[in-house]
């Protein structure tokens, strides 16, 4: 089943960049945490989507050398647009990543990884494999910043939440919501551990780090 994602329909710019209203959104809180919490040295960001979060992110954190990913060409396409646009001199050109890949960890290797709601869009199995493999790939004093919506103890904590969860499920039954517990779980089994702060609209920051 082919799931349709919130801003799959994101208008495009003459140059190839295009906007999602959920990137906006979300941009200065997830650069807040990011401002007072990440390491300086490489940053992979993991399914960046159209781009818009790289190019913010690089200008704002000049010690960063900023490097998105995506696996979607035509994600592949916008960042490249946004990076021309924001002329960042540490924002790389992106490179295609599964993330769901077992083993891609040994090949990128990293200070910090970010990644931002993906997990409520992939099988709990190719979920598990972005963790361990996000775990893998830190180097030893990295972090892990990890943005979404999430359950907690096995439920939706709004009204909106419970409804978007269901509608994507009605869509792939194998997609949805994961549980903030059951992510700590995973990475603590990797090795790290985990510390949750809440977010604008329900959502929630994981950042880990090595014990």
């Amino acid at each position: 089943m082919s799931l349709r994602l919130p801003d799959s329909d994101a208008p495009e710019s003459p140059d190839g960049r295009r906007h999602a209203p959920s990137a906006e959104r979300n941009a200065e809180a997830i650069l807040a945490v990011l401002q007072a919490e990440a390491p300086k040295g490489r940053l992979l960001e993991i399914a960046s989507g159209t781009g818009q979060h790289a190019a913010r992110f690089a200008r704002a954190l000049p010690a960063l050398d900023w490097q998105p990913s995506d696996l979607d060409p035509g994600n592949l396409r916008s960042i490249a647009a946004w990076r021309a646009h924001a002329a960042a001199p540490n924002l790389r050109a992106p490179i295609v990543l599964d993330a769901a890949r077992p083993g891609w960890s040994a090949d990128h290797r990293a200070d910090a990884i970010l990644i931002v709601n993906l997990l409520h869009l992939i099988p709990e199995p190719a979920a598990a494999t972005v963790l361990a493999e996000a775990a893998a790939a830190l180097l030893p004093c990295g972090r892990l910043f990890l943005y979404g919506p999430f359950l907690r103890d096995g439920r939706a904590t709004s009204e909106g939440d419970a409804a978007f969860d269901a509608s994507l499920r009605a869509q792939d039954p194998d997609v949805g919501y994961k549980d903030s517990r059951w992510v700590e779980e995973r990475l603590a089994a990797a090795g790290l551990v985990s510390r949750w702060t809440s977010m604008p609209a329900n959502n929630l920051m994981l950042v880990a780090r090595r014990t």
